[in-house]
């Protein structure tokens, strides 16, 4: 699949870049997006969520009842699970909500996001590019001229570049990720992915 190469002012600048059919021609394997999405929003959690038992609640231990005979629920203490303001049975504890993923289906699921994304026409090469200094209007001028502003875009980078980060830090809805952190969660989120040539050759070097 061929697109056509681009430049920050809009223009189609003649060129063309063939897309590698074994990274953006795969049939999409939905169920390594769902495994690799899963375990990206797991890591996301904190897991810091706790809730008080009854050994914990600051309370009197003094028996409250008689064992038998009252014809409700046996209570022991003011900490029992059946009385307001008491401890709660098998509540949360604080847990890592981690859990392994194999490399191949990770890569699956990339290969599988950017191939709906190619399928779906909504990849753009853009050429090589930085900015001299971090200006939020000069990155609004590349996605008005890419006529993407009214789209959730994501841009992929093949190395960190600290003065266009910046430029979009502050636009909703725009996103620059370097090729290190590209992961299927956010292509899948973007309406439209935008890579930059370099940052096409760091892919195929990556995920073949």
């Amino acid at each position: 699949m061929e697109v056509n190469v681009y430049n920050i002012k809009g223009e189609d600048t003649g060129r063309k870049v063939t897309l590698n059919e074994s990274i953006f021609g795969i049939e999409p394997n939905d169920h390594a997006i769902y495994l690799d999405v899963k375990q990206f929003m797991a890591n996301q959690r904190q897991g810091t969520h706790k809730s008080k038992e009854r050994s914990e609640i600051s309370g009197s231990t003094r028996k409250i009842g008689r064992q038998k005979g009252g014809g409700g629920a046996r209570r022991g203490d003011l900490n029992s699970p059946v009385l307001i303001g008491g401890g709660r049975v098998f509540g949360p504890k604080p847990r890592d909500y981690y859990f392994k993923l194999n490399k191949k289906v990770k890569t699956l699921a990339r290969k599988s996001a950017l191939s709906y994304k190619a399928q779906n026409n909504a990849i753009i090469v853009l050429e090589d590019f930085t900015f001299e200094a971090p200006k939020t209007k000069d990155f609004v001028a590349v996605i008005n001229n890419l006529k993407v502003s009214n789209k959730k875009l994501l841009m992929v980078l093949p190395e960190a570049n600290k003065n266009v980060y910046l430029s979009a830090r502050n636009i909703k809805g725009a996103n620059v990720q370097t090729i290190s952190g590209l992961n299927t969660y956010r292509v899948l989120d973007a309406g439209v992915l935008v890579l930059t040539e370099n940052s096409l050759k760091a892919i195929d070097n990556i995920l073949i």
